[in-house]
């Protein structure tokens, strides 16, 4: 998991307009994860908060690792015998 600090007034759990800004998404693509339960959130009465954790959790979650190119064999060029 990848450590990533806290914003600069401490808090740990940020709006939709903060946790949107956290991940460089629109708020929009924010309140969309959490209609789709994509995205762990807080509920504290009819407000929605993001743990700063649950945020990287949720990064770390998309991560795809990069694999080494495979060299292709392309039948182009091939001579066909009959």
């Amino acid at each position: 998991m990848t450590l990533r600090s806290t914003p600069a007034n401490g808090n740990r759990l940020l709006d939709v307009t903060g946790a949107a800004a956290y991940l460089g998404v629109s708020p929009r693509f924010m309140r969309r994860l959490v209609a789709e339960r994509r995205i762990t959130f807080v509920k504290l009465g009819r407000h929605v908060r993001f743990d700063i954790a649950d945020l990287d959790h949720f990064i770390d979650s998309g991560r795809v690792e990069a694999v080494e190119p495979r060299r292709s064999r392309s039948p182009i060029g091939r001579v066909r015998s009959a």
